[in-house]
């Protein structure tokens, strides 16, 4: 702070000492609007995004819902690659949000539901507000109109192979496909990347559809490893050296790491098989 003061004196010698405080104040406070933009315009983004994947999941429509306000203290971030919703819990009103990308994040939304409304669609109550029973011969022809309509489908990955619990899911080893989404559990993974640097948590027979909790995130960094830290990408410019993790680490884990020749204890963030991005 005093630094800045002496900076401000510096450009504007004229300046007092109340008249830098009012510079200094003006600056912060224009500082600490930006943030906030920034910060509605990130959770904006993330309530549209999780709103529409929940309408499609629950059938809903976007007036037969809401979400419950974020705790003050959760800062949403920013991720590099699409984020990936399931529904943990067996109530399926709470979402679970992940980053699987750098860095690594996941928060929990609740759903409001409004009056009326079960996250299945909505009740048969709500339903006669729609207008009169249709004759019976309409009615009659009816099921026959919605045998005759093309199933739904849905995206998911399967296995092309058996996958033994353990093993490091690569690319290679999964396809996407398209199938009738009737009877396809919610929490089926829709893309190959959703998947990338993940351990099968049990066996999975080939064609079968994987689900979010069927793959954890792998170790990629091992205590005693030697691994690859770059520092300074963002800089422009990137030095890589060989140091020692002396913790695993995990896709987006923040890792201690020691410098073999000099013994200094230095902190990385895991970006891959044995590769960490300085602090």
């Amino acid at each position: 702070m005093q630094g800045l003061c002496h900076c401000l004196a510096a450009v504007w010698p004229g300046l007092g000492r109340p008249g830098w405080w009012v510079v200094l104040w003006s600056l912060l406070i224009g500082c600490a609007y930006g943030q906030t933009d920034a910060s509605n315009a990130l959770q904006s983004k993330l309530l549209s995004e999780v709103g529409q994947w929940a309408q499609k999941t629950h059938q809903l429509e976007a007036d037969q819902f809401s979400f419950a306000p974020l705790d003050a203290r959760v800062q949403v971030q920013t991720c590099d690659r699409p984020l990936v919703m399931d529904l943990p819990f067996a109530t399926r009103e709470t979402v679970r949000v992940r980053c699987l990308g750098s860095p690594y994040w996941q928060l929990y939304m609740r759903l409001l539901l409004k009056p009326g409304v079960t996250v299945a669609g909505v009740q048969a109550s709500a339903q006669q507000g729609l207008g009169p029973a249709a004759p019976g011969n309409v009615a009659a022809t009816m099921p026959k109109a919605a045998a005759s309509a093309p199933p739904v489908m849905r995206k998911v990955v399967v296995a092309k192979q058996l996958l033994r619990s353990g093993i490091s899911v690569t690319p290679d080893m999964l396809e996407e496909q398209e199938v009738p989404a009737q009877g396809v559990d919610l929490q089926a993974v829709t893309s190959v990347k959703d998947l990338e640097n993940g351990e099968m948590v049990r066996d999975m027979q080939a064609g079968v559809p994987l689900r979010s909790h069927d793959v954890r995130r792998a170790i990629l960094v091992k205590q005693g490893q030697i691994v690859i830290l770059t520092v300074g990408q963002s800089s422009g410019f990137a030095i890589s050296a060989r140091v020692e993790a002396l913790q695993d680490g995990k896709m987006g884990e923040q890792i201690r790491l020691k410098n073999p020749e000099s013994g200094r204890i230095l902190s990385g963030v895991v970006t891959g098989p044995n590769a960490a991005r300085g602090l």
